[in-house]
């Protein structure tokens, strides 16, 4: 046999059915030998196995984006339009941002002011929340303080207490939560009081079977138009995301 070529290597690593069926025609010798000049040439050349990975993460790269869009197309309703969620920037801008947070996130708290100067600085950018606490008992506490607030005193007040907490490194009991109230300029008593709201515990809920649906399992996650950007993206990156979006709409 002649040295195995490229094409041929590339072949076995990337299309096994194809060449299981024509191995089956082999004798055992000729099988065993094909294998020998297989292994020999991989040997001698291992980059070919670099490359067979690199051509097989970005088919799976690419797999998964064509995947990702799917799921937001099937659940477009529920990420853009459900009156649940605080809508802030631009309501009217040409690219909706829709991110999943957790209070106690630390890659949440890193991309917070990154996102807040995009939203900002772009100012046609409609962003979305979606509380989605993942991190335990404190994470849960922190949402229903958040939205507890928009019940008892609005939007607006929930944006103040939603800035609050990201920064917040504290533990979240009735003191810190009074205390939070007050530097915020806000009557404590009704937020504590909605806390265990049924409403709350229904958009809790409606969060986490979206992001089941989404194969949502960390935050922050991001949908930016119809792309999915799983955890954190520094500032340069996501207004690239942004342009590219708003370039193919």
């Amino acid at each position: 046999m002649k040295a195995l070529p490229l094409a041929a290597a590339l072949a076995i690593g990337l299309a096994v059915p194809a060449a299981a069926s024509d191995l089956s025609a082999l004798t055992d010798a000729e099988r065993d030998a094909f294998r020998e000049e297989v292994r020999a040439y991989l040997l001698e050349n291992p980059e070919v196995l670099m490359e067979a990975i690199a051509v097989l993460e970005q088919r799976q790269q690419d797999q998964q984006a064509q995947d990702d869009v799917a799921l937001v197309k099937a659940n477009a309703a529920d990420l853009f339009e459900s009156e649940t969620s605080w809508v802030g920037g631009n309501p009217d801008g040409d690219v909706t941002i829709v991110e999943f947070t957790d209070y106690r996130c630390s890659y949440c708290r890193r991309a917070f002011p990154e996102l807040d100067q995009l939203v900002s600085t772009d100012g046609n950018i409609r962003l979305i929340l979606k509380e989605f606490p993942i991190l335990g008992e404190q994470s849960v506490l922190s949402t229903r303080m958040a939205l507890a607030t928009r019940i008892a005193h609005g939007d607006e007040a929930y944006k103040a207490a939603h800035d609050a907490l990201i920064a917040f490194r504290g533990e979240i009991n009735d003191v810190t939560i009074r205390a939070i109230a007050s530097d915020i300029g806000l009557e404590a008593d009704p937020i504590i009081e909605a806390m265990d709201s049924p409403e709350i515990d229904a958009i809790i809920a409606e969060n986490h079977a979206l992001a089941q649906r989404m194969q949502i399992s960390g935050t922050p996650t991001f949908v930016v138009g119809d792309q999915m950007l799983r955890g954190y993206l520094p500032l340069e990156s996501m207004m690239n995301v942004v342009e590219q979006v708003r370039e193919g709409s």
